[in-house]
């Protein structure tokens, strides 16, 4: 299917900073402030919010920002709720280049939530922002009942990087004996930080911020250690076979014109061969990373929508 004419229109605005003729600090600074301009927009029709919070919770090291998302129908506490966490390759994103996408997700599933954000790279490597993650995820747990949460009805959620971090939670969750989530709703997940130069995709055709010279510079950038990168952590999809039983059912977001996609395919098959609940919506036309483009995209909007009606259900939020 044909990328999305839209979606197209506006890729074809941004130019990629050169990477050979840059130091990793310029580099890193305008592709976040590129992020941060493409992602962040003013859309007239936001769903109503009964309550927006920033928060500070605890990280591995340190305390981080993070956002509470209230929507109008989220019921009396306990109820269920959302973490999430943002996408960027673990160099870009912050609380407000995902506010748009939180807010929907809140409003859609009728499910408060909680939006981390973790420590990026290549200030902080890995495995920083898994540590982060996770201490956020038991900050949580431990403070269901000042957060409103139902202990029982907690998801993780995330897009591209913060997909990782959520496939992550759920497989640590379960090995160490933890609070699991009750569900996973993973966007367009990045799953493994080997390689996908195989998928040979220019920026316009690989996406939003997910061309393989770029992955490699998220990767590198995070990931210091080349023995690191099959680490099950930032690698789920190598995770060993014993660690996939038992995982909470997952909802999985993938689009045609991303150079992820196989991958989610493969991680979604690999949960179901382990008896794990599993479902997949693929937005054939759509790029990845198209969740942020929800200013010049209804499909977008709608994808959100649906994502958060699949987790509001999963939870017990909606019929």
């Amino acid at each position: 299917m044909a990328m999305d004419d839209t979606l197209k229109s506006f890729m074809d605005k941004f130019k990629m900073p050169d990477f050979s003729n840059m130091d990793w600090k310029g580099s890193t600074d305008g592709l976040r402030n590129s992020f941060y301009r493409a992602s962040r927009s003013v859309e007239r029709d936001l769903p109503d919010l009964a309550e927006l919070s920033n928060l500070v919770v605890d990280g591995a090291d340190g305390p981080l920002k993070a956002r509470l998302y209230v929507p109008l129908a989220a019921g009396i506490a306990p109820a269920p709720a959302i973490i999430f966490f943002h996408g960027g390759g673990f160099v870009l994103g912050d609380l407000d280049t995902h506010d748009v996408i939180c807010r929907r997700l809140a409003a859609s599933s009728r499910c408060r939530v909680l939006s981390v954000d973790y420590r990026l790279a290549p200030e902080n490597a890995f495995p920083a922002a898994h540590r982060d993650a996770l201490a956020a995820w038991e900050w949580a747990a431990d403070r269901n009942n000042i957060l409103g949460f139902d202990p029982d009805r907690i998801a993780v959620a995330g897009d591209s990087a913060g997909g990782n971090l959520s496939a992550f939670i759920a497989q640590e969750t379960a090995r160490t004996g933890a609070l699991m989530p009750a569900f996973q709703l993973l966007l367009y997940p990045l799953v493994q930080f080997v390689d996908i130069r195989a998928k040979r995709m220019s920026f316009q055709e690989g996406g939003f911020f997910i061309s393989p010279n770029l992955f490699d510079y998220f990767r590198d950038s995070y990931v210091e250690k080349e023995t690191d990168r099959m680490d099950k952590r930032v690698s789920p999809l190598f995770a060993p076979d014993e660690d996939f039983a038992g995982l909470a059912p997952a909802h999985m977001v993938l689009c045609g014109w991303d150079p992820l996609k196989d991958e989610g395919k493969a991680y979604a098959s690999k949960l179901a061969a382990h008896g794990v609940p599993v479902t997949i919506k693929e937005h054939p036309g759509m790029v990845h990373g198209f969740m942020n483009m929800t200013a010049v995209s209804t499909a977008a909007r709608k994808a959100i929508e649906d994502a958060g009606l699949v987790v509001g259900r999963a939870l017990g939020a909606r019929e």
